[in-house]
């Protein structure tokens, strides 16, 4: 039974503590004392306040354990994972960060760390799917379009978020980049929107954010590469006219001899807007489709996702399949299945098929299936 740390316990945080935790003993860190209470009365896992952003105290919080998760949020990510690797510590994280974590590699390499980054639904499965699939065929498109969205559509965003607001609204202001007939491409966060049908839910809006991340330097022979956000079809349309505001501006301005961010103050209002409650119904939909060559012959593969808020556990969607796709990856280093040295986002864990097929059967095992169609 392995020690593990949990830095984070929001939403994801919590159903990676109380899923490590029925194998390891877990201590699951944060300042929310609700959340900590939480884990603490109905799962007795032990729980430490501490602030994140205290580089010192979370030094010290993972001084003796195996393996570190960090489900923080993404301004947050790329210190934590540093101080964790300085600390040569293994970790996987979840947070998103905008930082490049490849900036990491070396350091982790020199501490003989495994790092593993990006290690959620999305980021994360669509990465370890291509990485598994680019050892197989040749693969000539790769693309995938992925939310999570609100069973019930509430007036007037058609939304809530299973993040923190501002890791939200980040994915609608950073540049998204895609591959073209060979070329890296800039085009802006929520262009070119498309509708599209996914059985159980309906029609749903596609538009461009900046998902592929790694793959992009990873895998950069695939010619054609792209990745879209689902979001309920009116919701991309507010959040445009927010944007052309000044909403989202993070140049501060000064009210009544205060100078405030408008993204911090949008963040503030959307925080309560768009907060999942405990027993909200939601859903994770998402398509992964791939082109290309297989022994000289064209195939198309394609992976369907739809998975539902569970009931029992009172544990969303987003945080199930985010969660649990971290945990995965936890278990291939804590059981010496991924041993590599340095940072590694999950395409290049996927290139190992016997990872690909832990991963997708441990998922399998908590009723997260991936559905696989070849042609």
């Amino acid at each position: 039974m392995s020690k593990i740390v949990v830095l984070g316990t929001g939403m994801v945080g919590k159903a990676i503590a109380i899923d490590l935790h029925k194998n390891h003993n877990v201590t699951a860190v944060d300042l929310d004392e609700a959340s900590l209470a939480f884990l603490s009365e109905k799962y007795n896992i032990e729980t430490r306040a501490l602030n994140l952003m205290d580089e010192e105290a979370i030094r010290a919080v993972v001084a003796d354990c195996d393996l570190v998760v960090s489900a923080v949020p993404g301004f947050m990510g790329y210190d934590l994972v540093r101080t964790v690797i300085e600390a040569r510590k293994n970790i996987v994280d979840i947070s998103f960060m905008p930082e490049d974590f490849m900036d990491l590699n070396a350091l982790a390499a020199r501490n003989g760390v495994t790092a593993i980054t990006d290690c959620g639904v999305a980021p994360g499965m669509p990465n370890l799917i291509a990485g598994y699939w680019n050892e197989l065929m040749e693969v000539e498109s790769f693309e995938y379009q992925v939310g999570g969205l609100p069973r019930v559509k509430i007036y007037p965003f058609y939304y809530k978020a299973p993040f923190s607001p501002i890791d939200v609204v980040e994915e609608y202001i950073r540049p998204a980049r895609y591959i073209e007939k060979g070329q890296k491409m800039t085009k802006p966060a929520m262009s070119e929107p498309e509708l599209m049908f996914f059985e159980k839910v309906g029609t749903l809006e596609a538009f461009y954010t900046d998902g592929l991340r790694s793959l992009l330097n990873n895998l950069p022979h695939i010619p054609n590469m792209k990745e879209k956000t689902l979001r309920y079809p009116g919701h991309i349309h507010l959040i445009q006219a927010l944007k052309t505001a000044g909403f989202f501006e993070k140049t501060p301005i000064t009210i009544n001899n205060t100078a405030i961010r408008p993204i911090d103050f949008t963040s503030k209002i959307l925080i309560n807007d768009w907060k999942l409650n405990p027993d909200e119904e939601e859903f994770t939909v998402m398509r992964v489709t791939l082109k290309g060559q297989l022994e000289g012959k064209p195939i198309t593969v394609r992976y369907e996702l739809y998975d539902e808020f569970e009931k029992e556990e009172q544990l969303s969607s987003m945080a199930r399949t985010t969660g649990y796709t971290a945990t995965a990856h936890a278990e291939l280093i804590l059981q010496s299945r991924f041993n590599g040295k340095g940072v590694f986002p999950p395409e290049l864990v996927g290139m190992d098929p016997d990872c690909f097929d832990f991963v997708m059967e441990y998922l399998r095992e908590r009723n997260v299936r991936y559905m696989k169609t070849e042609e």
